[in-house]
């Protein structure tokens, strides 16, 4: 089959700068998309105030050194005038906006009964809030060019749940509702929107990861099934899929048979318990408007 090419289309890649966004927007670039990478870190990694050269000049230059074509962008993706710039900084330099990566985030792990609001804020700040105002800027250029792909970033935590993480947690669950409605919203305008909950060894992770793990676990293992998500040939759209070392795995919010009580006494959810926990036959709902409808019809 023809290789996946992406030849006159343009994707924004926030967090691009190091780990797995720099491996996204490297792919894009090599198969052809102009690329936007968006990172606020300096070279060595650390954040900063002032633009300057940094983590995004550098992954331009080497998208550049291989032959493809790429834009820095130091903008911070957690204000409204920094997601609304970024965009319109792709739009100005490459006309054009097709493919939306929200990758950007930061981790501030503290168990909750310790966790501050400045610990909380910048996490749900970065992750969700930049999610949202990235994909909101894009959404209207989206949706005039009937066209669009849009993947977004969960998480393990986000879905399972790990100690220390609440904020990250909030965050990344979050990104998930928003997923499914902007895949809903995005439909009628062949606008899909996409997450993934990638496993790999970065930055971010070498706390919790071991060495050993490095190469089993590297970004670039993550790299091709958000590069499928994004292309034009993959219609599917309100997904969640686990990556990470080789392994590809749909998620999926399903609801049990459950039990109807009717009028139910607390003794009686309490005797019916095991049957309201039981796990199959589940149902997967498209959207609440299905899940309603499961709820109010009863089992068949």
């Amino acid at each position: 089959m023809a290789d996946l090419r992406f030849d006159g289309r343009v994707a924004i890649v926030t967090g691009a700068g190091r780990g797995l966004g720099r491996c996204y927007a490297i792919e894009l670039a090599a198969r052809g998309a102009r690329v936007v990478v968006n990172d606020r870190a300096a070279a060595d990694g650390e954040a900063r105030g002032e633009p300057g050269a940094g983590a995004a000049d550098a992954v331009t230059s080497e998208i550049g050194e291989r032959g493809g074509t790429a834009l820095a962008d130091t903008t911070d993706v957690a204000t409204e005038e920094g997601a609304n710039a970024l965009v319109e900084s792709a739009l100005d330099t490459f006309g054009r906006v097709d493919v939306v990566v929200n990758n950007a985030g930061l981790l501030r792990d503290r168990a909750f009964a310790n966790i501050t609001t400045a610990e909380w804020d910048p996490v749900l700040d970065v992750h969700l809030r930049g999610t949202f105002l990235v994909s909101r800027a894009a959404f209207g250029h989206l949706r005039e060019h009937g066209y669009g792909r849009i993947v977004n970033t969960t998480s393990p935590t986000g879905l399972f749940g790990n100690f220390g993480q609440s904020n990250y947690a909030a965050a990344k669950m979050g990104i998930v509702g928003l997923t499914k409605t902007l895949a809903i919203e995005g439909a009628r305008y062949d606008i899909t929107a996409n997450a993934v909950a990638p496993l790999a060894y970065t930055r971010m992770t070498s706390d919790t990861l071991s060495a050993e793990d490095a190469e089993r676990l590297g970004p670039e293992r993550v790299a091709p099934t958000v590069v499928w998500l994004a292309h034009e040939h993959c219609e599917t759209s309100g997904e969640i899929y686990a990556v990470g070392g080789g392994r590809v795995a749909r998620v999926f919010i399903a609801e049990g048979p459950g039990a109807d009580l009717g009028e139910a006494t607390a003794e009686e959810v309490r005797d019916r318990w095991p049957d309201i926990n039981a796990e199959r036959p589940y149902d997967v709902p498209r959207n609440r408007a299905e899940q309603t409808r499961g709820l109010l019809e009863g089992p068949p």
